[in-house]
């Protein structure tokens, strides 16, 4: 029992990380990202939910749910801190660009061969 609570708040954290993680690009990338990878969380965010509702308890599961999106809130606040005191905004500006146009590169490359 313990194992599938585990499993449950790890899907949980893994699929909202992903959600989250797409408010931190442009719109151009955002859109990319959006339409490739964010719908699928969100359909795995959904499914650990179900899977949470299936197995457990009621309130298991949303206080497993409100746990992974804590955690993952944290998280990004811990993440963002750091990266804004250890690196300038001139290299997070060119760090993201370079990130954004790579993921759009590697998503038309795998669409198109």
């Amino acid at each position: 029992m313990i194992v599938k609570y585990i499993s449950f708040i790890i899907g949980i954290i893994w699929s909202y990380s992903i959600i989250k993680t797409q408010s931190a690009f442009s719109k151009k990338a955002g859109i990319v990202f959006k339409i490739f990878i964010t719908k699928v969380s969100w359909f795995t965010f959904i499914a650990a939910c179900y899977f949470g509702y299936k197995n457990f308890t009621i309130k298991t599961t949303v206080i497993g749910i409100i746990i992974g999106v804590l955690l993952v809130n944290i998280g990004f606040y811990f993440l963002k801190r750091y990266i804004t005191q250890r690196f300038k905004e001139k290299n997070i500006i060119i760090f993201k660009s370079f990130f954004e146009y790579s993921l759009i590169f590697l998503i038309i490359y795998f669409i198109l061969f």
